[in-house]
């Protein structure tokens, strides 16, 4: 406790303004408990950037800690880029406090006399990594939690090809800011070099996203009754004018989560993975018969989708069903336009259903498969320059249609959500009886995730603990199934359970384990990278022989699942 003291009484001092210095004298003075908290670490860049709850604190978003990043991120690039003037676009989502942070980043960049573009008011982050390329920047940076709660917010750094950082510049920039001092931020702003933009982005991004979002000039989109919810976030500033001028007449908005909101006031969480986070949407679709319900988080990165099934019912997809759709469908189209000739790519990530890789190569087409977080998608396309990316998902309901954006991307696949559903519909089919078809011509593959919260420093150790655990003493059976293989993407090692062989995993080191039976059941482990969470995620699958099956074959891999959960004590 004397450790996390010394380092609070340093933001006593002159450095930090008054409001700080009295927030952390009370914290000192009443409360040991949540100071201890808020000074136990730093925050660190994760799988989605640097994300936490607001207030003074090391470890806790604020002026100082987004003000030392974007210090840290400044003296990188004035180091690594060689150009006469480097420039940054920054964007900011519904957040409390987005506008404020986005602003004070903006001045800190600024003051180390780099070139600024402002986004005028909230805008998606797909539109910031577009933004990237198309104004010519270095760098870009979006403040935003995604779908955390509402006393979350957060913060990404892009680099100039539209990705999120990843090696070298992750740790680069990272190494700079540990280097710093709080003292020496620099916020003295040079407004001459902050540049508020806008509509003609906007424009150029809609006009983008339509153009890889809708496929055919023979799909009849007047015929597709669409509900959208935003959620009370960013998406509402461009889906609805994306689907206007793709041809979609009939959207019905949830008018209730229209306003953009911090507080999310009609959900306990703003997830689309979230069922209840949909039901005034799907409620709405009930009463005016709609196809297809979309529902975004609140910077519109990732998507939900609803669709009816076989007995008329709205369904929500998961992340994976809904990538598989979609990829299915992309690869068809470019079959029928004979483009496929061995110089393209699907990409996915190590938790995601190993169904999009046969899909994949059904139509001769490679799947290459990163670590969980679109970064290394996009990194793939810049690894792989000779090949084109068709598109990329993760089992997190994201997905991005080509590489015009280069991270996950909720405008696009709402688009191309739509336009599955719509085609389906002028044939006789619908986007489910799509899914189950690709399950009759595989396998019928059930996902399931399982995200245990555990807060704090105890928390820090028992999620710790519970990787160590299945690190040093692995599971042998899985629900009867013999255990053939353990990756630990830590070690960088694949150990045959049976036979004892090791070969070596070449991607980057992550604190992932996974299991793999001899049937094909799989079991992932990770911490989250954004979270107080531990996840897992589970993986069955076994043969369809008919559509008409589905519900049956579907109830039998959900019970298994079940079976597994328990087996683990995690229910």
């Amino acid at each position: 406790m004397q450790e996390f003291l010394e380092k609070a009484k340093q933001w006593l001092t002159p450095t930090f303004d008054k409001e700080t210095q009295t927030e952390i004298q009370n914290l000192i003075n009443n409360n040991p408990k949540d100071l201890a908290d808020r000074f136990y670490k730093d925050l660190e860049f994760g799988t989605g950037g640097m994300r936490g709850t607001m207030g003074a604190g090391t470890n806790r978003i604020n002026k100082y800690t987004l003000g030392k990043a974007t210090q840290g991120l400044s003296n990188y690039l004035l180091e690594n880029v060689n150009k006469p003037q480097l420039s940054v676009v920054i964007a900011y989502d519904c957040r409390h406090n987005s506008k404020k942070f986005a602003k004070i980043v903006a001045d800190v960049l600024s003051a180390n006399n780099i070139k600024v573009f402002l986004f005028e008011d909230l805008r998606p982050t797909p539109e910031l990594s577009f933004a990237v390329r198309h104004l010519g920047c270095d760098a870009g940076i979006v403040l935003t939690a995604s779908h955390n709660p509402p006393e979350y917010n957060g913060y990404k750094v892009y680099w100039a090809d539209g990705g999120q950082i990843v090696p070298p510049q992750d740790s680069g920039i990272i190494g700079k800011v540990n280097a710093l001092d709080f003292s020496e931020i620099n916020f003295n702003a040079n407004e001459n070099l902050i540049e508020v933009v806008g509509k003609k982005i906007d424009n150029a991004f809609i006009d983008a996203s339509v153009k890889n979002g809708t496929l055919s000039d023979k799909i009849n989109r007047n015929n597709l009754k669409i509900v959208f919810t935003s959620l009370h976030g960013t998406s509402i500033m461009s889906i609805p004018d994306a689907l206007a001028k793709a041809g979609y007449t009939d959207v019905n908005i949830v008018e209730e989560q229209r306003k953009p909101d911090g507080d999310f006031p009609t959900v306990k969480s703003p997830n689309p993975e979230e069922p209840e986070a949909l039901e005034m949407a799907t409620d709405l679709a009930n009463k005016i018969g709609a196809d297809i319900v979309i529902g975004t988080d609140p910077d519109c990165d990732r998507l939900g989708v609803a669709v009816r099934d076989t007995d008329g019912n709205m369904k929500l997809m998961n992340g994976n069903q809904t990538m598989v759709v979609m990829t299915d469908f992309l690869l068809r189209k470019w079959k029928q336009e004979n483009k496929i000739n061995g110089k393209q790519f699907v990409g996915s990530t190590i938790v995601s259903t190993e169904l999009v890789n046969d899909v994949a190569n059904n139509y001769g087409v490679e799947t290459k498969v990163g670590l969980t977080g679109f970064k290394w998608i996009a990194k793939m396309v810049k690894d792989f320059p000779e090949l084109e990316l068709i598109g990329g998902g993760e089992e997190s309901f994201g997905y991005m249609v080509g590489d015009f954006v280069r991270d996950k991307d909720a405008v696009t696949a709402c688009l191309l959500a739509c336009e599955v559903a719509a085609y389906a519909k002028q044939n006789g089919s619908s986007f489910y009886e799509e899914l189950l078809n690709i399950y009759v011509e595989n396998k019928f593959y059930k996902e399931h995730l399982i995200a245990i919260t555990k807060k704090g420093m105890d928390g820090a150790a028992e999620i710790k603990k519970m990787l160590s655990d299945m690190r040093n003493n692995p599971l042998t059976m899985i629900d009867g199934e013999k255990v053939e293989s353990l990756s630990d993407y830590q070690a960088s090692t694949k150990k045959n359970i049976i036979t004892g062989e090791v070969t070596t995993i070449d991607l980057p080191k992550s604190n992932v384990l996974i299991y793999q039976t001899e049937s094909g059941t799989r079991i992932a482990a990770r911490p989250s990278g954004t979270e107080p969470k531990i996840k897992f995620y589970f993986s069955v699958n076994t043969s369809l022989d008919n559509t008409e099956n589905a519900e049956k074959v579907e109830k039998e891999l959900d019970a298994k699942i079940q079976r597994i959960i328990k087996e683990m004590n995690l229910n």
